[in-house]
């Protein structure tokens, strides 16, 4: 069982924005997931891998195969107070979810 948060590169966001984009994508995922997966994943460690992409695209086609595979997931759309733009999406978190089933849409990406 893990959770992926996945980070776009592209915005060049500071660290402490990633985290903060990264934290909200993991609650907001966390919340969206069935608590039996939930137990599970923390009898297990609670893992979390943190990837990066390189444009709004991949990320969207990643949100996409999320909904067809049923993995909970959670979109993180910036409210535009600090470092970028009201509206840009940041962040996609999947899970937690069984490993074989997330790594089979995320086994491609780089960590960050």
């Amino acid at each position: 069982m893990k959770q992926v948060i996945i980070v776009r590169n592209d915005l060049k966001m500071g660290k402490g924005k990633i985290a903060a984009q990264a934290c909200h994508g993991a609650i907001g995922a966390y919340k969206k997931t069935d608590s039996q997966k939930i137990k599970k994943w923390e009898e297990t460690g609670s893992a979390k891998i943190v990837c990066k992409v390189n444009s709004l695209e991949e990320l969207l086609e990643l949100k996409k195969s999320a909904i067809q595979n049923k993995i909970p997931y959670y979109l993180v759309i910036d409210a535009g107070k600090t470092q970028i733009p009201s509206s840009t999406t940041t962040v996609l978190a999947l899970g937690p979810e069984e490993d074989k089933k997330i790594n089979k849409i995320t086994e491609n990406l780089k960590l960050l």
